[in-house]
């Protein structure tokens, strides 16, 4: 036998696997907790973050993820820890389910990870270099953004309803592309 050989280390050490241990771990991460007002009680921390306590646990920070974010707000609200994995802890089947106080804790925070502006009026899009220049009024006031011109800026939520993103990720609405005046509806029409 080489000499190295006795002094490299055993790769797979099979005292360190714990089988049992991999096996609870999968199944904690396979099993679907509804949290309701029975279950689960959410409160705000000092820092304006969301705390939650669940059976015999408690977590000091939670983040609230939607799973249908423009089909279904409502329903279906994933609670995830807040670190950077994001594990699950469980789903909030409905928000009316939650007490009156907690529905609005949980909606403040979906609105501040989902902010959407809506786009009210489109002053004008300028197709220059594979990219558009848009200079539009939202919800929020004048805004100005950048989006490419290929790929999906620019996606059809329904036969009038439009989902744009810049090439920052920030999303804006148009709830009615047939509201927005002729003019403004030509202008987009490089999208359409």
């Amino acid at each position: 036998m080489d000499e190295n050989e006795n002094n490299m280390p055993d790769l797979l050490d099979l005292d360190e696997f714990d089988e049992e241990a991999l096996k609870a771990e999968s199944a904690e991460l396979l099993e679907m907790r509804f949290l309701n007002g029975e279950n689960a009680v959410f409160c705000r921390t000092e820092g304006g973050f969301i705390s939650l306590k669940t059976g015999d646990k408690t977590y000091d920070r939670v983040g609230v993820y939607l799973t249908f974010p423009l089909t279904n707000p409502e329903e279906f609200i994933s609670i995830r820890e807040a670190d950077e994995k994001a594990k699950e802890i469980g789903i909030v089947e409905k928000l009316g389910a939650l007490p009156k106080d907690q529905q609005e804790m949980l909606r403040e925070q979906i609105k501040l990870r989902y902010f959407m502006p809506v786009i009210t009026k489109v002053l004008d899009v300028k197709d220059e270099y594979g990219y558009a220049y848009w200079n539009v009024t939202t919800t929020f006031g004048a805004c100005r953004f950048t989006t490419q011109m290929s790929g999906d800026a620019v996606i059809h939520l329904s036969d009038s309803r439009l989902l744009v993103t810049d090439i920052d990720g920030n999303r804006y609405e148009i709830p009615d592309f047939y509201q927005l005046g002729v003019m403004e509806r030509k202008k987009l029409d490089l999208f359409i």
